[in-house]
């Protein structure tokens, strides 16, 4: 029984709270508040940096490149939703970029724009313009309330309630822990994985743009996703994984990339 009242109170509660995205067009489940998660994301991306170790922008080549990334992706972002008149959208955002010593291959971006790219990534990056593609590819995960649609979920599957606040008052750990699974700094599987491939894709479509806008050149996303495709050993099936397959996802990239370059203006060095 509780199987079947749990999607069924999901459906509830996102036809009630259901947001059209601006930018995108497409419909969210939107339960939380922008300013609760932004809250919370400064509290736990602060956590995060208190207990891993942040490589220091000054001196450091790599971590000012990600430092330079970030500023041109918040750039870009911050001048077209301006042009769309919708500036509003972006008010409580503090961005933040930071570059962690870890060998994991990953990025992630937290509500308000609070940044975090891990070492491991850079080799397979590799330059500049294919981590700028990266980078706006998690950007687009938040301005875009997808952690927020999967933050949304997850409460009402744990039975925590659609209060973030409350569910913090009441189950702390477990609602760090979807928070930072929500967001991608944890793994998610289970009824999630369908939303999280569509929002995969949404994600690298933006992200071209993103990247293209900063004066990057976007074409370097297909070398990004070869390259980690070569890097990536054995995967699961597509459906039993929250990114979509890497040959789908190089063919939907080369799809994208006629709007991506058209958005792209060099930037003199």
């Amino acid at each position: 029984m509780t199987r079947r009242i749990v999607p069924l109170l999901f459906v509830a509660f996102a036809f009630i709270a259901c947001v059209k995205n601006p930018i995108t067009g497409r419909s969210t489940a939107k339960l939380v508040p922008d300013s609760e998660l932004q809250s919370m994301a400064a509290t736990e991306y602060q956590q995060f940096l208190s207990t891993n170790k942040v490589v220091s922008a000054s001196g450091n080549k790599d971590a000012e490149m990600v430092a330079r990334v970030g500023s041109r992706i918040k750039t870009a972002v911050e001048q077209y939703y301006a042009s769309k008149g919708l500036s509003s959208e972006l008010a409580n955002y503090a961005w933040e970029y930071k570059l962690v010593d870890s060998k994991e291959v990953n990025a992630w971006c937290m509500p308000g724009g609070k940044i975090v790219v891990y070492t491991g990534l850079l080799p397979i990056s590799q330059n500049e313009a294919a981590l700028a593609v990266v980078v706006g590819h998690e950007v687009s995960h938040a301005l875009f309330n997808h952690g927020n649609e999967r933050m949304s979920q997850g409460l009402i599957q744990q039975g925590l309630g659609t209060g973030l606040s409350l569910a913090l008052a009441n189950k702390p750990a477990a609602t760090q822990n979807l928070f930072m699974t929500a967001f991608g700094v944890g793994s998610q599987v289970g009824v999630l994985l369908p939303f999280s491939r569509k929002d995969e894709l949404e994600a690298d479509h933006w992200g071209l743009n993103w990247a293209a806008m900063a004066g990057y050149n976007p074409q370097e996303g297909i070398g990004l996703w070869q390259r980690m495709s070569a890097a990536g050993g054995q995967k699961p099936p597509e459906f039993l994984s929250t990114h979509p397959d890497d040959g789908r996802r190089i063919e939907q990239l080369k799809s994208y990339m006629p709007e991506a370059l058209k958005y792209y203006k060099p930037v003199a060095k």
